[in-house]
């Protein structure tokens, strides 16, 4: 499924959590026919996400809409600025107003974290990753603001890449059986699945190396100065991803070793949503 089905069945989803059989505020005080207009307020600086979200959910609701743009997502966003102008029924308006503000407010706060952690790492080749660590049922917008925030979004779920993690190490038996099982398994069913798998030393580094057969070598709670005897055992040979104990304060660090990739569950998990309003205008 692409991402405009997905999110398609997200906001129909998210619409029926919230209206269930009926918008009872509104059908109790406003005439079906009227129509009105209502903007989208920026109370706070940041940088802006869910504009394309807030089109979507509006027109699901009324496809003739009137969506008119001021801004972009991913441009940012000063106190006082107005993000987008509606026209439409007033009960499409109010039954919407919620989830938009919702969605809208959480992805600008994770697009604003994960800016300011893209910029921890200009100058550097190493790219910064998102992780697995998401709300349930809103991973798609997570994500999306990832991508909106200039960050680039890890696998999705457990579908669309074998990540060996730790356990599935232990459980399996060690880390040279979990490869060749999972290499196995992907020429057996004929999957076009990238293998990844983590590494808890440098010990389980070489053993990776002597086995192959992956196309990424996770360094899990590595720190800078035990990253660089890693990847010049690896030698370029696979893709390398920093993961475990990195935070705005220390990534710079991690850039620094060369390591290709460095993923952060904090650019989703600890991002504040920001202060948007949606407002009615009076005619």
């Amino acid at each position: 499924m692409n991402y405009a089905s997905q999110l398609s069945q997200l906001v129909t989803s998210a619409l029926s959590e919230d209206i269930g059989p009926g918008d009872y505020s509104t059908l109790a005080t406003i005439d079906p026919g009227e129509r009105g207009k209502a903007v989208l307020k920026i109370k706070q600086d940041g940088i802006l996400a869910g504009v394309a979200v807030a089109e979507e959910i509006f027109r699901q609701v009324e496809p003739g809409t009137l969506f008119n743009k001021i801004k972009e997502d991913g441009e940012p966003m000063a106190y006082g600025e107005t993000a987008f102008e509606i026209e439409a029924s007033v009960h499409t308006i109010l039954k919407t107003e919620r989830l938009v503000l919702n969605a809208m407010q959480r992805m600008s706060g994770i697009a604003t974290l994960t800016a300011k952690y893209v910029q921890q790492l200009e100058g550097y080749a190493t790219k910064l990753l998102d992780t697995r660590k998401t709300t349930p049922n809103f991973r798609l917008l997570e994500k999306e603001a990832v991508r909106i925030g200039g960050a680039v979004n890890h696998r999705f779920g457990l579908y669309d890449m074998i990540m060996l993690k730790d356990n599935h190490i232990d459980y399996c038996g060690g880390i040279e059986k979990a490869i060749n099982k999972a290499y196995a398994y992907v020429q057996e069913n004929g999957l076009s699945l990238k293998i990844e798998v983590e590494t808890r030393s440098l010990d389980d580094v070489q053993k990776v190396m002597a086995t192959g057969k992956v196309d990424r070598i996770m360094l899990d709670n590595f720190t800078p100065a035990q990253i660089m005897p890693a990847l010049e055992i690896i030698g370029g040979k696979y893709e390398t991803e920093a993961s475990g104990g990195i935070n705005f304060q220390n990534i710079k660090s991690y850039a620094a070793t060369g390591v290709d990739y460095i993923s952060s569950g904090a650019i989703i998990h600890q991002a504040i949503s920001l202060d948007l309003s949606l407002k009615a205008v009076k005619s």
